[in-house]
């Protein structure tokens, strides 16, 4: 499921400042979903998982909250608690900065699209128990093999390693069962 930080305008008015930057033109929720399903399919996690597009207000507030760290991110994973996973139900949520994300992909040459997909992918790696920080490569390499299935560039950790754009994504233990997100403020 797809849902909008009221405190992103999905569909911008041109300005001055808007025309010489990128705009912050976000793909329709139904092809972000599709490549959700995808994504997901590929990587076998069956339960729901709910992406919130946010803006980097709201993602500093989430990392603030969840993480201790009181700046923006790109990305934010929140695994499900370990029972409602094996239920199946619920795998997880993931916190994405729309703003952050325009500027990673004017930075790597792709769409808006591309980089929502990118960071998609990523948390959802991370919702499905990898961990680049701590795992010897095993999620990069997941990572690489998926985003060519998926017909994506370069992702967040091949990045990282080459120094392309930039980008970091953080998994965080929400503390609830379903570590579920709500549209209020990017808050939960």
């Amino acid at each position: 499921m797809i849902l909008l930080d009221p405190d992103l305008d999905p569909y911008p008015v041109p300005t001055l400042k808007s025309v010489k930057t990128a705009s912050l033109a976000i793909p329709s929720a139904r092809a972000l979903t599709r490549f959700l399903l995808l994504a997901q399919a590929a990587l076998r996690l069956r339960g729901e998982v709910s992406v919130l597009l946010t803006t980097d207000t709201g993602i500093q507030r989430l990392n603030r909250q969840y993480r201790g760290k009181n700046k923006a991110t790109d990305v934010l994973s929140f695994p499900a608690d370990q029972i409602v996973k094996k239920q199946g139900k619920i795998e997880g949520d993931i916190a994405i900065s729309v703003q952050t994300a325009s500027r990673q992909g004017t930075a790597c040459g792709h769409s808006l699209g591309t980089e929502l997909k990118v960071l998609m992918l990523h948390g959802l790696l991370h919702l499905a128990g990898y961990d680049h920080e701590s795992d010897g490569g095993r999620m990069e390499r997941r990572e690489s093999q998926l985003r060519a299935k998926l017909g994506l560039p370069q992702g967040l950790i091949e990045r990282a390693t080459t120094g392309a754009g930039a980008g970091r994504a953080f998994s965080a233990k929400s503390g609830r069962a379903a570590g579920a997100l709500t549209t209020s403020g990017g808050s939960q």
